[in-house]
């Protein structure tokens, strides 16, 4: 079997790496650098974990897993981290891998079914997305919930909302906003700031689910509390290391950071934050600019936007190839299929997100 998982793993002082296929025995992620004696509380992570589990509700996937983390090393019983590298798994209990039998030369429109097939000729288990899968994303979060504990001992607090969903949008987060916002997020159903536009969403889903179709969206992430002066010049810079562990995330299309994309429409003097003092301290009035400049924290918010494709496993006759006959066919999907990606990876976000943070943190002090 090809060892792709060899390329599933990032970081610099605080190392990551995911494993495991989502039709397997277990799926799992193995942290080494992880902070020495930090107390970790688990039932705090498990809940964090219980935000991303799927089979909840109809805007997510009916397939219902656990998702209770076993960690194998490098946390004592009482929950301390130890120094070990530590390793957690996650076991697979809800596979309904028949539902996948129609699938192994027919590759699924927009999965990587084609590409996978290509380069490991064929070798891969791919029932399910095998290792592509989003189910890869449990143990992101096992990594970032632990992380999200160790940084807000430091005072640096990371949100994230559900910023749309096809063309319904919340509204965006405050300039500064409060740790009390993002826990209030947190614990709805559809992780939004505006009630309203989450039931607009839920009914948008619905519909899609109804209809046999999927839909995409957008969220938003906030990390506050961050020091100035994190990140590197150019290509050690704060945007350059979230952006590439958040293009790990299954389905991820776009990142932009503060006004992204719409900056490239003002004027400078729109798209400019002008520089004040409060409280002693040096701020920016506005911040269009995201949190970082040059590449090096500013002490604001960082701010970006995530895009989501649409789930690619839709119920509606699509266009395929059969790759052993290299014939035209029409495939129907049969498998369990969240309509909308978008609403359970917001704590993904925010967990990628956590470890970046705690790994550069580890960089800079070390520096």
């Amino acid at each position: 079997m090809p060892l792709i998982e060899n390329s599933s793993e990032y970081g610099e002082n605080l190392k990551i790496k995911v494993f495991g296929k989502s039709h397997g025995d277990n799926i799992g992620v193995e942290i080494d650098g992880f902070p020495k004696d930090e107390k970790i509380d688990l039932q705090r992570l498990n809940k964090f974990l219980e935000r991303r589990k799927p089979g909840k509700n109809k805007m997510s996937t009916p397939r219902a897993e656990g998702d209770i983390p076993n960690f194998e090393s490098g946390l004592s019983e009482s929950g301390v981290t130890n120094g070990e590298k530590i390793r957690a798994i996650i076991w697979n209990t809800n596979t309904r891998s028949n539902d996948y039998d129609n699938l192994k030369t027919v590759p699924r429109p927009a999965h990587a079914d084609f590409t996978a097939h290509e380069k490991f000729n064929g070798q891969l288990d791919m029932r399910g997305g095998g290792h592509f899968s989003g189910r890869l994303t449990a143990p992101l979060c096992i990594a970032g919930g632990m992380a999200l504990q160790v940084l807000d001992k430091k005072g640096i607090n990371i949100g994230a909302h559900v910023e749309s969903v096809g063309g319904i949008h919340d509204v965006r987060f405050p300039l500064i906003p409060k740790k009390e916002l993002f826990e209030t997020i947190a614990a709805k159903e559809v992780p939004v700031i505006d009630d309203d536009a989450g039931e607009r969403m839920r009914e948008k889903i619905e519909q899609v689910r109804a209809e046999g179709d999927s839909i995409g969206g957008t969220i938003e992430c906030v990390i506050t509390g961050v020091p100035v002066g994190l990140g590197e010049p150019m290509f050690g810079g704060i945007e350059n290391r979230l952006a590439a562990a958040i293009f790990g995330i299954p389905a991820v299309k776009g990142i932009e950071f503060g006004n992204g994309f719409e900056c490239s429409t003002l004027k400078g003097s729109q798209n400019n934050d002008p520089f004040i003092v409060r409280d002693g301290k040096v701020m920016t009035e506005t911040n269009n600019h995201g949190g970082a400049l040059g590449g090096i924290t500013s002490g604001m918010p960082i701010v970006f936007r995530v895009a989501f494709k649409p789930t690619p496993s839709i119920s509606l006759p699509q266009k395929s190839v059969e790759l052993e006959t290299m014939k035209e066919t029409t495939l129907e999907i049969k498998g369990r299929h969240d309509p909308c990606i978008v609403i359970r990876a917001v704590p993904v976000v925010e967990a990628v997100a956590a470890t970046v943070i705690l790994d550069m943190l580890g960089g800079n002090q070390n520096g």
